[in-house]
C-alpha cells in the first residue's frame, strides 16, 4: 500500500534546509509534490496554472521562429516543461541554484515532469540566476554573452518578497537593465509572483522595457473551494 506521506529528499543548503515530499491529499485523493525551504512552502503540485501560464503568456510574445530561451528556477519543472511544448523552442536552459533540485530531476522523482532532463534542447544549468544577470558573461557558462530570445523567471516570491536579500537588486531599473543586455532585440522578460499586481514594480518595468503588461492569472483552489490568484509580468 502506498504511503499517505513521503519524504523523498532533504538537504542542508547555503540557503536553509530543503526538502521535497509526496503526500496524499485525502479531498481529492490524489499525489501532491511539495517543495518547502525551511519553514516556507515554495511550490505544490497542486497549484500549478501560473507557473504554465508564466511560459504560455511569455513566449506568446516572442516573435522569433526558432527561440532560446532562459528559465530561471528549476523547482517542479511545469514552466519548462511548458516552454519546451512551443515548437519554436531549439534550445532551454534552466539556471537553479541548488545543486538537490536539479537532481530530483535528473533521478526523476517528478512523475509529471520525468522528461524534462533528458529532453535534448534542455540544459540544467546550477548558478546564481541573479549573479549571472548581472555578470557580462551571462546565463551560459559554454558560451559567454550569449543572448536569448526569452527570460522566464520564477524564483523570489515576489519583487518585494524575495528568498535572499541578494536578489533584491535585481527588480529595480539597474538590475532589470543588466537583464536586457543578455536579450536580443525585442527579447521578452516574463516574471511570476504571488501578489497582486504592484504599480511600483510596473513603473520600474515601464522604465527599462518598450511595453509591458501585468496579467492576473486565477485558478480553482481545490483545499479552500475557492479560487486563488497569481500575477505573470510580460516586458518586451
Amino acid at each position: 500500500m502506498r504511503a499517505r506521506f513521503e519524504e523523498l529528499d532533504w538537504s542542508e543548503t547555503r540557503m536553509g534546509v530543503i526538502s521535497l515530499r509526496r503526500r496524499i491529499e485525502p479531498s481529492l485523493k490524489v499525489d501532491v509534490y511539495e517543495v518547502k525551504l525551511g519553514d516556507e512552502f515554495l511550490m505544490s503540485s497542486l497549484f500549478t496554472v501560473a507557473e504554465v501560464e508564466l511560459a504560455r503568456l511569455g513566449l506568446a510574445e516572442a516573435v522569433d521562429a526558432d527561440l532560446d530561451v532562459v528559465v530561471g528556477g528549476l523547482g517542479l519543472g511545469y514552466t519548462a516543461q511548458t516552454a519546451l511544448a512551443d515548437p519554436r523552442v531549439r534550445s532551454l536552459i534552466v539556471v537553479e541554484a541548488l545543486g538537490e533540485v536539479i537532481g530530483w530531476h535528473q533521478r526523476a522523482l517528478l512523475p509529471d515532469t520525468a522528461e524534462l532532463a533528458s529532453d535534448p534542447r534542455v540544459r540544467l544549468q546550477r548558478g546564481d540566476f541573479f549573479a549571472m544577470a548581472d555578470s557580462d558573461g551571462g546565463f551560459d557558462p559554454e558560451a559567454p554573452g550569449r543572448r536569448f530570445h526569452a527570460v522566464l523567471l520564477d524564483i523570489d516570491h515576489t519583487p518585494r518578497h524575495v528568498l535572499h536579500p541578494s536578489h533584491a537588486a535585481f527588480y529595480t531599473p539597474a538590475g532589470l537593465g543588466k537583464l536586457v543586455g543578455h536579450l536580443h532585440p525585442g527579447g521578452v522578460f516574463a516574471l511570476w509572483s504571488d501578489d497582486p499586481p504592484d504599480p511600483a514594480f510596473e513603473a520600474v518595468l515601464a522604465e527599462v522595457f518598450d511595453r509591458s503588461e501585468a496579467s492576473i492569472v486565477r485558478f480553482p483552489n481545490p483545499l479552500t473551494g475557492g479560487y486563488s490568484t497569481n500575477t505573470v509580468y510580460v516586458a518586451r
